[in-house]
């Protein structure tokens, strides 16, 4: 009786195992965990084994290394920025695209980006560097460039105001500030930089 007892418990872990795309999302919920937490260079295949609650050797048949198990990751966990905001004036819908990069920058996916940023060296990031453009960069500068073309045909902003170093100032300032000054971007952070920075850049030239 007691050994029929004992058998019988490793298939019932067995059954209740989890497989296929239930695994996978655990184990790359546990890679974006793990980066948010201890990033980049404390980040290992064993650590995300142990959050996902599975073994190592089912994180390695999936992925030889963890590049490529934090490429996944972050290909499945960043944000989709799919419309600009349209509130009718230049300085709204600035305000709430920032406030949705503020969001996103301080998800989960993007404290696991930016560890990987600030923590990788120039190989490794160039190994990310697609994956950061496509997925953020690119999507961020389309809506920045709807936005601004808006406002030129209000005319509210200059016409030539189009161009990529005015795109680059809102995420440049935004991720500085981040990392140089600990700023989390609360809301008056947002409409300050906004009126003190965006809208005079902008404005049209009325001499």
């Amino acid at each position: 009786m007691v050994t029929s007892r004992w058998t019988a418990a490793p298939a019932q872990a067995a059954s209740s195992r989890r497989r296929g795309a239930v695994l996978e999302r655990a184990i790359l919920d546990a890679a974006l965990e793990q980066l948010g937490t201890v990033g980049w260079n404390g980040l290992t295949m064993e650590g995300v084994a142990a959050g996902a609650q599975t073994g190592k050797a089912a994180v390695y048949r999936r992925w030889p290394s963890k590049e490529d198990l934090v490429a996944d990751a972050l290909r499945a966990g960043l944000p989709r920025f799919d419309a600009a905001p349209d509130l009718g004036s230049v300085r709204e819908d600035l305000v709430a695209l920032c406030r949705e990069a503020r969001d996103a920058m301080f998800s989960r996916p993007g404290f696991a980006l930016r560890s990987i940023i600030h923590e990788c060296d120039p190989i490794q990031v160039e190994r990310f560097h697609s994956l950061i453009f496509d997925g953020v960069v690119a999507p961020t500068v389309k809506l920045l460039h709807e936005v601004i073309s808006r406002g030129i045909e209000r005319g509210e902003v200059r016409p030539d105001a189009a161009n990529g170093y005015v795109f680059d100032a809102i995420p440049a300032m935004m991720m500085y500030r981040s990392k140089m000054c600990s700023s989390e971007w609360n809301d008056q952070d947002l409409e300050e930089m906004i009126d003190h920075l965006m809208l005079p850049l902008l404005r049209p030239d009325t001499r």
